[in-house]
């Protein structure tokens, strides 16, 4: 039995990561910042007779990431699985976005998940053995107007992970990159582009399915996996097309349908 450590576990592709481990027996650490539904989703998950661990945190805090591994450190927790899958988007030109929203960004989808990787992959290597999941995005594979601090994170995940996924080859280690496309979970919301034609027009896939997709990829040991045919199709594609052409094709999915 492994112990799996899932960031921004309290919903969407998160929790029904968290769901599949506990399907599969695996002991859960699930962090996030709400404290009152990381709760909710211990007790439905511990009902199937797993452990769970849960930390109250908000990544996006420098000093976030340290302090989680050093509370899963003294609570003598062995990490064997790590998904770094918090991450947040903005909607906006980037010239009137908030330092906020710009910095927190940057802080939580880079920072966090280089500094978390940097923290728990040592033991894994020594023990050789163990599993990273970088949950990243097919917006990672072209620019993106209007969301253009968010798109440039998620090129650096794929940048990141393949590189260290090369590192710790024949190591017993594997690193995972998970590209979803646009799924139904609170990220839109949150992000101000649930009305963008991305959304209203070419649909979200269902937060189960794109979680069924990256939980297999993970335990294959993938090294880059792009959730959904279609997703995979239109990150192919932007390696052809003209690089005007797909930043301007791009702007347009994100713009109001």
């Amino acid at each position: 039995m492994s112990t799996v450590l899932i960031t921004g576990a309290s919903g969407g592709i998160g929790y029904e990561l968290a769901r599949l481990f506990a399907r599969d027996h695996q002991s859960l650490i699930l962090v996030a910042r709400s404290g009152d539904r990381l709760a909710q989703v211990a007790n439905e998950l511990q009902a199937l007779g797993v452990h769970v661990h849960t930390y109250a945190l908000d990544l996006a805090a420098p000093t976030a990431p340290k302090s989680l591994f050093e509370q899963v450190q003294s609570a003598g927790l062995i990490v064997d699985i790590l998904v770094n899958n918090a991450g947040f988007g903005a909607l906006g030109e980037f010239a009137h976005m908030s330092e906020e929203h710009i910095l927190g960004q940057i802080q939580l989808n880079i920072v966090a998940l280089t500094e978390s990787t940097r923290l728990f992959l040592p033991s894994m290597l020594a023990r050789r053995s163990g599993r990273i999941m970088n949950v990243a995005s097919t917006a990672g594979f072209q620019p993106g107007p209007l969301m253009a601090v968010y798109y440039a994170t998620k090129a650096y995940v794929i940048s990141f992970s393949e590189a260290i996924a090369n590192e710790v080859r024949d190591s017993g280690v594997t690193v995972t990159c998970f590209c979803p496309g646009p799924t139904d979970t609170g990220f839109a919301k949150r992000a101000g582009n649930e009305k963008s034609r991305v959304f209203k027009q070419f649909g979200a896939m269902s937060a189960e399915r794109v979680a069924l997709d990256g939980y297999r990829a993970l335990m294959e040991g993938r090294t880059l996996a792009i959730s959904g045919v279609q997703n995979w199709v239109v990150a192919q594609s932007t390696r052809f097309a003209p690089r005007k052409m797909v930043t301007a094709i791009s702007r347009w999915v994100s713009e109001t349908a």
